[in-house]
């Protein structure tokens, strides 16, 4: 038997049943990394190569002052941008938040908890994880949840590390106290698995309908670029009806000014229309479990 799930819902996807009769579940994510990232500052041996305005340069050996800027327009400018426009529209919002960021400028974070935001945990460092020692990443994973509890006053209840290791989910589902992870691409709805006897419900991801396509080869360059992307992948998906579509942001991309036009942009094409449902994930994936329980406990319902 394969591991790995290549049917998923087949021809016939469940009926979400989105609140108010919605077509459409629409959720925005804002991955806030700024300052987790690879750094001799923090010991590593390379300044961080990926994601940042010089696509396709090599980690420098030792510190890139270009590149910690980089990363610091992001929180010190970018963050504040995106902020403006989500809280100006009244629009919900998911931050994927690594805890060490998050400790870096706790004004963000509190600023995140004002606007009634969801924080979930984005891992305890911006790296990739798939080689650390399962008991490192444990530390790690409760380091984050500790730093948002702290920084934001709420503790977290989604869970995306990015760059995963092959324990990730099953030290998640250890941990307790989750409603969903997001360390997949595999769908367009919510959908349950099973970690060890536990039902485990994961709330998909994208990297397409995500502005880091800015920054990597043959990706996006214009603003029109993006917002033409996002209102065909919105427009497919609620001509369809029962979807839902995730929008990955960042600070640092889209909240550079050029950037932020195609954000405003897809803002209005999505609160031009009444049904679609514009939700945190935590919303979402609470709806889920009321509404399409894990088959188990569907099962043995009654």
């Amino acid at each position: 038997m394969s591991a790995r799930d290549l049917v998923g819902y087949g021809r016939q996807s469940p009926d979400p049943h989105w609140p108010g009769g919605a077509r459409l579940a629409v959720s925005f994510v804002l991955n806030y990394e700024e300052g987790a990232e690879h750094t001799p500052l923090e010991g590593d041996e390379t300044s961080e190569a990926f994601l940042h305005e010089v696509v396709g340069a090599p980690p420098s050996v030792g510190r890139n002052l270009n590149t910690e800027s980089m990363f610091e327009f992001g929180s010190r400018v970018g963050f504040w941008r995106v902020h403006r426009i989500f809280t100006g529209r009244s629009v919900p919002l998911t931050v994927y938040a690594v805890g060490q960021a998050l400790e870096r400028n706790p004004d963000a974070g509190r600023a995140m908890a004002e606007a009634g935001w969801e924080v979930a945990s984005h891992g305890w460092r911006w790296i990739d994880y798939d080689t650390m020692p399962e008991e490192e990443e444990r530390r790690h994973l409760r380091l984050a949840i500790d730093a948002i509890e702290r920084v934001v006053g709420t503790r977290p209840v989604g869970w995306y590390t990015g760059r995963v290791s092959e324990h990730t989910r099953r030290l998640v589902v250890e941990e307790g106290g989750f409603l969903y992870d997001s360390d997949s691409y595999a769908d367009e709805l919510p959908y349950w698995v099973d970690v060890g006897g536990a039902d485990h419900l994961v709330i998909p991801y994208t990297l397409d309908a995500n502005d880091f396509k800015f920054l990597l080869p043959n990706g996006f360059v214009t603003a029109d670029d993006f917002t033409t992307y996002l209102v065909d992948s919105f427009d497919r998906l609620y001509a369809e009806g029962g979807r839902m579509l995730s929008v990955g942001l960042h600070c640092r991309i889209v909240g550079r000014p050029g950037r932020a036009a195609a954000l405003e942009r897809f803002l209005d094409h999505v609160q031009a229309h009444d049904d679609v449902w514009v939700a945190t994930r935590a919303e979402i994936a609470t709806h889920w479990r009321a509404t399409h329980p894990p088959p188990r406990a569907a099962g043995t319902a009654g």
